[in-house]
């Protein structure tokens, strides 16, 4: 990833994180992404479609289900030619990664069985979530099922204050405009759009944490990551920054997978 090595102290979160080497980028880890597909129970007759795939740990856990077929749909067409690398070809299932907005996939109404995305959502202002929501609502057929892996403001007992203050430290040291939602804001966000949440998972938010990073990269991807960010000062002191804030709002940030069903 040249160009974001390059430019390590200007590029998203995401970007910076697999610069050093992590390839777990999702806020509940490896854990939570495994419920979240497993959630969606998919099939050899589902049609599923991946909002932001990333690196294509998730994407390559949907296909092991076999279903009819999947298309992962994400504006970077580096993210693109990377995803289409690292897929695992699998028989019976038609199988599609394009360059696409999320808000517009060009795919027909009713047409989709499964939609799952993780860590995009959260990362987009409110008018943007609505909008992905509404055209995961438009192409699922009725009684489809969409997944999200986010995060989650806990705000019991805190002021209005101090979630702009979470906000605001997110974006700063994530540099993109990060705004989780409580677990309500969530459930409001899907059901004006015509969704029936039906199962929320939680975990705490420890992407930095050593812990999380074990469990989700291995022994020897730990050690590569661990290298990296000792050899690369300024991923170092942004890595820094990141965990900092994290730690500092501990107990108000979670990671949540919800589970909803088009009605």
């Amino acid at each position: 990833m040249k160009k974001e090595i390059e430019d390590i102290e200007h590029v998203a979160s995401h970007y910076l994180l697999a610069a050093i080497g992590k390839k777990v980028l999702r806020p509940g880890g490896k854990e939570l992404t495994i419920e979240l597909i497993k959630s969606l129970n998919i099939n050899p007759k589902d049609h599923v479609v991946e909002f932001a795939p990333g690196q294509g740990y998730s994407t390559n856990m949907v296909l092991e289900n076999h279903p009819a077929s999947y298309i992962g749909i994400d504006l970077d067409e580096d993210h693109v030619n990377l995803l289409k690398s690292k897929i695992k070809p699998i028989d019976g299932t038609h199988i599609e990664v394009i360059i696409g907005d999320a808000e517009k996939t060009g795919l027909a109404d009713n047409s989709t069985d499964k939609i799952f995305g993780e860590a995009m959502l959260s990362m987009h202002a409110n008018q943007r979530k609505m909008r992905i929501i509404k055209e995961a609502a438009r192409i699922l057929k009725p009684g489809g099922l969409y997944a999200i892996h986010e995060l989650e403001l806990n705000l019991a007992g805190e002021s209005e204050e101090k979630q702009v203050k979470i906000q605001r430290d997110l974006a700063l040291v994530s540099h993109v405009n990060a705004r989780p939602q409580t677990i309500e804001e969530w459930s409001k966000l899907l059901e004006d759009e015509g969704f029936e949440v039906i199962d929320i998972q939680r975990r705490p938010l420890k992407v930095l944490d050593p812990s999380r990073i074990v469990a989700d990269e291995g022994i020897l991807q730990t050690l590569k990551i661990g290298y990296n960010v000792l050899t690369m000062p300024k991923a170092r002191k942004r890595v820094l920054a990141m965990r900092k804030t994290f730690k500092a709002h501990d107990k108000n940030l979670n990671a949540v997978a919800i589970l909803a069903r088009k009605k």
